[in-house]
């Protein structure tokens, strides 16, 4: 009974001895590198170790994390907007007029008549071939020549048939028609003289032979063809016809200065080239408009030109200046500059405007300053990060879906299913990919597509091209692991194809797939710049980096304008570089072989 105590009570010390020396084989650190945790570490903690051993892929773990926190979160705290244009008050040498020497005709239409372009366009090819009627719609107008380049346009209303029998003239008035002998008179003699027009009693007629006969017709004014242009003194004056024929007229007859019109009476003063027309008042003379071949345009219809300023340019140019001052409305001296294209002068003047900040320098307000369209070049990469993130990650998921569900059939089936999805793998891979892009960009382009849209459309264009290699990985690893016990037990025990191989294969590819997905993240964010670079990928005004290196696009943007395209290229580089170097850690955490 003793030996037995004694028995036990040496086993019971035994035992503590064993749970003491346990502890101190056990580890109470909390540290991945303590030599004695690392022997009881999950699989998934040995991957985090070695992959947080690579010095390389935490660099580019720091600079994908800088990427998205620059892209996402610093376009939500960047005070300007993604498309925001920055303009300032500036002096601005700006289009102010036009002046060329007139040399079409030009018609004014007499009150209640229907005078249009196209009859404008008879009446040159007639007055060209030498007639002296011609017809637009069912109208017959007939010229009447009153001066050097100056025709009248009028219509005749008949009033009388005419019969000339060797040298017998018989007129015959129209019912309700009513010929003085003075109007028969005329028209005998302009009959017998072989005259299609004759004037008398103060009206025009004219005389159209229609057959053996002659109709007698009385003219009604419906329209001048001049190639002088009068231009009026006051902005709200409106040129009249009686006004614009008896200035013609007036200027025509060489021996007569003044002329009335509406019982108000003017004055004209020939100057060189030009004549200029004066109301007579109580109180003296008023300009009142000027008679010239110089067609003076001022670019905006918010700008009238007075007489003087046109006096003064038509001077200029005369005498072969390039400048000249005139006192503005605010009586302010401005220099115009006149340059010469061809036969039109252009009147510039400076003048203060708004302007776009284009390609501002760096300073405290944009710190990588502005790009051509005036926005903020920091702003832009900030929104331009999002949306070519945004297409790597979406387009690697989108073929990682398609080559999981593709690669994970053909390899579980094999056979002529393996075939067939790998003769279709075969297919996408002989179709040219960046030709391919081209063209559908090209198409976009013609389509005009919405440039948000357009985004839509990339992402689902690169994701369907791009499946085809990851098939081929998740096929081959799902050849050598179907064979394996695991599957040989989970067919045992009647588990489903699809669960089969979703639940128990695709689960040991995924760390293939994350290295693979990994490093592809990079060459889809390289494609979307490349795209946008042509002008076929992201499209203004939405930013992506690659459309804002295209934005400078000669050598001398390059050279002068690096802070647009230089910080671009640089986060595509980082980019490019930190998906790199995260997948080639990722591939060597999972690399059963890595040293501990």
């Amino acid at each position: 009974m003793l030996d037995n105590k004694m028995k036990n009570q040496d086993q019971f010390e035994d035992h503590d001895e064993s749970e003491e020396a346990l502890k101190e084989h056990l580890s109470s650190s909390h540290e991945l590198g303590d030599e004695q945790r690392v022997k009881v570490l999950s699989p998934g903690m040995l991957v985090i170790k070695r992959f947080l051993r690579n010095r390389l892929a935490i660099i580019g773990f720091v600079i994908i994390a800088f990427m998205f926190l620059f892209s996402f979160l610093g376009g939500i705290i960047s005070p300007y907007g993604e498309t925001e244009v920055f303009k300032y008050v500036g002096t601005m040498s700006k289009e102010y007029a036009s002046i060329t020497q007139n040399d079409d005709y030009r018609y004014t239409v007499a009150d209640g008549m229907n005078y249009s372009g196209v009859a404008h366009s008879k009446f040159i090819l007639a007055r060209n071939s030498g007639k002296t009627t011609f017809t637009s719609g069912d109208m017959e107008y007939h010229i009447v020549q009153e001066g050097n380049e100056f025709y009248r346009i009028v219509t005749s209303d008949p009033v009388a048939k005419i019969t000339n029998f060797r040298g017998v003239v018989a007129i015959n008035p129209l019912d309700g028609a009513i010929l003085s002998d003075a109007v028969r008179a005329a028209a005998t003699e302009a009959i017998n003289g072989g005259a299609t027009q004759f004037t008398s009693e103060g009206d025009l007629y004219t005389i159209v032979q229609s057959g053996r006969e002659y109709v007698l017709g009385k003219s009604g004014d419906a329209a001048i063809e001049s190639k002088f242009i009068i231009d009026p003194a006051v902005q709200s004056t409106k040129i009249s016809y009686e006004f614009a024929y008896a200035v013609e007229k007036a200027v025509t007859d060489e021996t007569t200065s003044t002329f009335t019109v509406g019982g108000q009476e003017y004055e004209i003063e020939e100057e060189d080239n030009r004549a200029v027309i004066y109301a007579r008042t109580a109180s003296g003379r008023e300009e009142y408009a000027l008679f010239s071949k110089l067609a003076i345009q001022p670019k905006s219809p918010d700008i009238f030109l007075s007489l003087d300023f046109k006096r003064l340019l038509s001077d200029t140019i005369t005498e072969g200046k390039t400048t000249f001052m005139f006192k503005d409305a605010a009586g302010t001296d401005v220099e115009y500059a006149v340059s010469r294209l061809n036969n039109v002068y252009t009147v510039k003047a400076d003048t203060l405007t708004h302007l776009i900040s284009i390609h501002e320098a760096p300073s405290t307000a944009h710190w990588l300053g502005t790009d051509k369209h005036g926005m903020d070049v920091i702003t832009r990469l900030m929104y331009g990060g999002r949306i070519s993130l945004t297409i790597g990650f979406i387009v690697v998921l989108l073929e990682s879906i398609l080559g999981v569900i593709m690669g994970g059939i053909a390899g579980y089936f094999g056979k002529w299913v393996d075939m067939l999805i790998m003769r279709i793998v075969d297919v996408f891979n002989c179709i040219p990919f960046m030709p391919l892009l081209i063209i559908l960009g090209s198409v976009m382009d013609a389509l005009e597509v919405d440039p948000q849209l357009r985004i839509y459309y990339l992402m689902f264009i690169l994701g369907v091209m791009s499946w085809p290699g990851i098939a081929r990985m998740v096929r081959g690893q799902i050849l050598s692991l179907r064979e394996q016990e695991f599957m040989v037990a989970a067919e045992a025990t009647g588990i489903s194809v699809s669960r089969r191989i979703f639940k128990h294969l695709v689960p040991n590819v995924i760390p293939q797939l994350i290295v693979f997905a990994t490093m592809g993240l990079g060459g889809v964010i390289l494609y979307e710049s490349t795209l946008s670079f042509l002008g076929l990928g992201v499209k203004f005004p939405l930013a992506s980096w690659g459309n804002i290196i295209s934005g400078v696009s000669t050598a001398y943007e390059m050279t002068n304008f690096w802070f647009v395209w230089i910080p671009a290229g640089t986060l595509i580089l980082l980019t490019v570089l930190g998906f790199n170097f995260v997948g080639d850690g990722l591939r060597d955490a999972f690399d059963p072989k890595m040293k501990r």
